[in-house]
């Protein structure tokens, strides 16, 4: 199978810690694992929770990381200091943009609603073949195992179908998320709207 050549990664998570040590265990490890496979790590910019995590994980090895922050979120004195580039939007469709323009896949850590719109704006542009990027969940702790259920149970029930079901990459750590990123291929069939019925 095809290797893919990931130069960046965006990273989506929490700007809180969540309730288990192992969420900020993860969020850590995940910017070393990245930074020490030469992989920029782009993020939303901030400080705090996971996010801040990530971010410190990569620096501290060295790495590169790059921060896309809405101004309004600046003025909250959310952002962190010691990036290597920090892109200042006007808007949150704006930071999306740009982070999908900066990234080569997509890693999602536990999160809350912002976590979940940014994955599946990107399934979702994945599945109309706006993009062949592979997107991913860092299961951490089975935190998502119960989002993994329902989306079974919307192919099961005709809304989704089981070749784009298949496009959420899933692993329980670093390496394996890496690992199955490096070898995705994407949808031969873009999603179509059928006007017949089930």
């Amino acid at each position: 199978m095809k290797s893919i050549t990931m130069r960046s990664i965006a990273v989506y998570c929490g700007s809180s810690f969540g309730a288990e040590e192992l969420y900020k265990q993860h969020a850590f490890a995940l910017g070393k694992t990245l930074a020490e496979r030469g992989i920029t790590v782009v993020y939303g910019g901030a400080n705090v929770g996971l996010m801040g995590e990530v971010a410190e994980g990569a620096l501290q090895e060295g790495g590169k990381v790059i921060g896309v922050l809405p101004r309004f979120l600046q003025r909250k004195e959310l952002a962190h200091e010691g990036l290597s580039e920090l892109h200042l939007v006007e808007t949150m469709h704006e930071r999306k943009l740009k982070m999908n323009d900066l990234c080569d896949g997509v890693i999602a850590l536990p999160g809350g609603f912002g976590t979940m719109e940014e994955l599946f704006e990107m399934l979702t542009w994945g599945q109309l073949g706006l993009h062949a990027k592979p997107v991913a969940l860092l299961n951490t702790g089975g935190f998502y195992d119960g989002l993994l259920a329902f989306l079974d149970t919307m192919s099961n029930h005709g809304f989704l179908k089981r070749d784009n079901r298949e496009m959420l990459l899933v692993g329980a750590s670093a390496e394996e998320v890496l690992e199955k990123m490096n070898s995705y291929s994407p949808p031969k069939v873009p999603k179509w709207i059928s006007r017949q019925t089930a």
